[in-house]
């Protein structure tokens, strides 16, 4: 089985053709669920598991392998359903988000498949907000669901999003007191991540759930006679998203004369496979590979400052 991720380095090729790989698998029933390549590192049979005291009750133990100790997470319990009977019988698929690893326990493993985020649609509206899931697709008539991993992480092992003291600057917040910030993200935990730690700043978000809202959004400010550069302080934007990915939205607000100055971050949960020739091919202006409240209340200070003059403390 690990064979069948031998050549992920060589997928990068597929990065900016609004394309991915998905690995399909199952927990305990028929339902085929799907999560992107990009973010996996290995499939291997479930080892032998470690109990640890004090656990949460999703981390079923936890496992070494290749000399790191991995908590392994029962991926059917953490979105509401009964935990995996046959351990020794299941598989592991091994992932790194936001610089972390961590194992995710499942039924069976399937196959690798190529698709475009074009056929990865958002959940309907009305879907609520207490599923575990960010997007479906249907691959040869079969319904495929793909996780909400980063909602899933968010419960078992929380990030802290607040701001350290010292990071933002004083009176930051009243240069841009008329703009706010574009966040576009597929993950409703991901987007209340970063909305939270630009709010404690004192700056106003406009949320959209992927790059196709994100881009009509700003093409509706320009057909409303709006200056979008009046509007917006910048763009946040995950990477991987449905019906348009963050690399996608980039080079499409790029290719458009009244939107092209934008200031884009690309960010995204994504690590160790992240092709950064990517962000200047497509001309984003930065990049932030893992969620920290410090860095992006930063980045976020240092733009305000580009746009607005010169720094406060200097004044």
């Amino acid at each position: 089985m690990a064979s069948v991720l031998d050549s992920v380095n060589q997928r990068t090729q597929l990065v900016g053709q609004n394309r991915l790989e998905l690995l399909l698998f199952r927990l305990c029933g028929e339902q085929l669920y799907g999560i992107n390549v990009f973010k996996v590192k290995e499939v291997l049979q479930c080892p032998a598991l470690n109990q640890i005291p004090h656990r949460h009750n999703v981390v079923r133990g936890v496992a070494h392998i290749r000399g790191g100790t991995i908590p392994i997470m029962d991926l059917n319990l953490a979105i509401g359903n009964s935990p995996v009977q046959s351990i020794e019988n299941s598989f592991v698929i091994i992932t790194e988000y936001n610089g972390s690893t961590q194992g995710f326990l499942v039924g069976v493993v399937e196959r690798i498949v190529n698709t475009n985020w074009e056929s990865i649609h958002p959940l309907p509206k009305g879907s609520g907000s207490e599923n575990y899931l960010t997007a479906v697709t249907k691959l040869e008539e079969k319904l495929v669901e793909i996780i909400d991993v980063e909602k899933i992480l968010a419960e078992v092992a929380p990030l802290d999003e607040s701001i350290s003291e010292g990071i933002i600057e004083d009176g930051i917040s009243e240069r841009v007191v008329k703009k706010h910030i574009l966040i576009a993200d597929d993950s409703a935990i991901a987007r209340k991540q970063i909305q939270r730690v630009v709010e404690q700043m004192g700056i106003q978000t406009t949320l959209k759930k992927d790059g196709k809202e994100a881009l009509e959004y700003l093409e509706e400010l320009v057909a409303e006679g709006k200056n979008p550069y009046d509007e917006l302080v910048l763009v946040i934007s995950d990477i991987e998203m449905p019906e348009m990915d963050g690399y996608t939205f980039t080079a499409e607000v790029r290719a458009n004369d009244q939107l092209k100055d934008l200031h884009i971050i690309l960010h995204t949960s994504l690590s160790g496979v992240f092709n950064e020739a990517m962000v200047k091919k497509v001309g984003a202006d930065d990049f932030l590979s893992k969620f920290n409240p410090d860095l992006l209340a930063q980045r976020l200070n240092d733009r305000i400052f580009e746009m607005t003059g010169e720094n406060i403390t200097d004044q």
